[in-house]
């Protein structure tokens, strides 16, 4: 259980911040830049919710998906170290759970026949912003990945790749099953 009595703290004001493991890295940090962007993926998906009073299905798959996306942050602020006793980290389980949620969701939706812009509807244009930043979380994360001594589990970067497939889809679930999608027209203002 977490306890938070004191928000701040006045440890990160030296332009530090503190990894699950107590280790001190730099704010700028490419695993700390991960894990934000995570959050900021996950704040972008609590607004995308307030659009979705109709669809509550819809809005309890990305209730678990927040959720998820907190214990993808905690396995990426504890990195995995040999001899270490194992922290949260995100299973496998959670990517299916991703995939069969976009089947379900992507069963009835229209052909495509264009990319699709953002917009449409005010949850799928939020659903868009969200795809976009969980697309940066997983650069970074990958990135990560490569570096020595910067272990990232495989299924973390799974997950990301599969989310922001999970948001595309919901937001062509919310315009209409996708009759409201809004088409790109190559060259269209030439």
């Amino acid at each position: 259980m977490v306890v938070l009595n004191r928000i701040y703290t006045r440890t990160g004001d030296d332009g530090t911040t503190a990894l699950g493991t107590g280790e001190r890295r730099p704010k700028y940090d490419l695993r700390v830049g991960a894990y934000g962007t995570v959050d900021e993926t996950n704040a972008a998906i609590g607004v995308v919710r307030l659009h979705l009073a109709e669809q509550p299905e819809l809005d309890a798959m990305l209730g678990r998906i927040q959720n998820d996306l907190f214990d993808l942050g905690a396995d990426l602020a504890v990195p995995a170290r040999e001899g270490k006793a194992e922290r949260l980290r995100v299973l496998s389980s959670q990517v299916d759970r991703l995939e069969a949620d976009i089947d379900q969701l992507n069963a009835d939706l229209a052909p495509l026949t264009s990319f699709v812009l953002p917009g449409g509807s005010p949850a799928a244009a939020y659903l868009h912003v969200a795809r976009t930043i969980c697309r940066r979380a997983e650069r970074m994360v990958v990135e990560l990945a490569t570096k020595p001594d910067e272990p990232v589990g495989e299924p973390v970067i799974k997950y990301l790749n599969r989310l922001s497939d999970f948001l595309f889809v919901a937001s062509r679930f919310v315009n209409g099953r996708g009759v409201r999608d809004v088409l790109w027209i190559p060259g269209q203002n030439r």
